[in-house]
């Protein structure tokens, strides 16, 4: 198998891409994370979102420990090639660690930051 088209891919300096990940029935973005070359070949491989952790340094499986996996439905790099978008069903509807739906949960109204979205999850109940 040609791997032409992970090779086409515009890696940065430490050899990452950011990715978006948007509900693939609502357009909703939920997340955005980064992946190396193994991620995206676990991603492909799986059928399942994996990301490089910047934090933990590793190889991280969306949903390893709470259960809320994203099942990739599509995958896009933009015209630069280098952003990746997963277009993903979200399961558990729970994408951010928080217990939101969606990593975007902060609007900025009136020079401040407010939380516009509800924890559906406390944390807590989610990681153990």
């Amino acid at each position: 198998m040609t791997q032409a088209w992970i090779d086409a891919l515009k890696w940065d300096a430490t050899g990452l891409l950011p990715v978006i990940a948007q509900d693939a029935e609502s357009s909703e973005v939920l997340m955005v994370a980064w992946m190396n070359r193994e991620a995206l070949m676990q991603t492909v491989a799986t059928g399942e979102a994996v990301y490089w952790s910047r934090s933990r340094g590793r190889l991280w499986r969306k949903g390893e420990e709470s259960g809320h996996v994203q099942k990739v439905r599509e995958i896009r790099a933009d015209c630069d090639l280098d952003v990746i978008l997963l277009k993903v069903e979200q399961i558990g509807g729970i994408a951010c660690h928080t217990g939101r739906k969606s990593c975007f949960f902060h609007r900025l109204e009136d020079d401040e930051w407010r939380i516009v979205e509800p924890v559906l999850k406390d944390p807590q109940d989610i990681y153990r």
